[in-house]
């Protein structure tokens, strides 16, 4: 499946392992919650880790974790549920995690210029013909009058 990174269409490599799930080998993400309870041994994996993070997730209690994560997942169940954003913002202002950001789940095309500019650097779209618009959203505008973290 393709994403978008950096402002390019890409393969994903990444794998989103749900907490019953079985490890496998490779880039993957896993919830917070799995994160808490086996990050020692999720340290030691063969590929890099991601974690996903839920809109009722804190940021802050991870935080101290982030400099071990090549990439925080931003989930978003319904296109009208913006915490993640904050959570974007957060991750880039306050704690200055350098990583990719990526969101995730139901969210609109339109949101795509708007989400990069709080931080969200990739985009995982939930139907691959959504993901041409979502890219010609990126530059829809030039001029901005709010500063953001991009």
């Amino acid at each position: 499946m393709k994403i978008i990174k950096d402002k390019q269409i890409i393969e994903n490599s990444w794998q989103h392992i749900a907490d019953d799930a079985q490890l496998v080998d490779g880039d993957i993400t896993v919830s917070l919650t799995r994160w808490q309870q086996h990050a020692p041994e999720l340290e030691n994996h063969q590929g890099k880790i991601g974690v996903r993070l839920a809109p009722n997730d804190s940021v802050e209690e991870f935080s101290g974790d982030l400099s071990k994560i090549s990439l925080v997942a931003l989930e978003f169940p319904a296109f009208t549920d913006g915490r993640s954003f904050s959570q974007a913002r957060l991750l880039r202002s306050r704690y200055d995690y350098r990583g990719e950001i990526r969101a995730i789940g139901s969210y609109m095309p339109d949101q795509v210029f708007y989400l990069s500019r709080v931080g969200v650097n990739s985009f995982e779209l939930e139907t691959p013909k959504e993901l041409e618009t979502a890219f010609s959203t990126m530059n829809d505008f030039t001029v901005n009058y709010q500063a953001s973290t991009n």
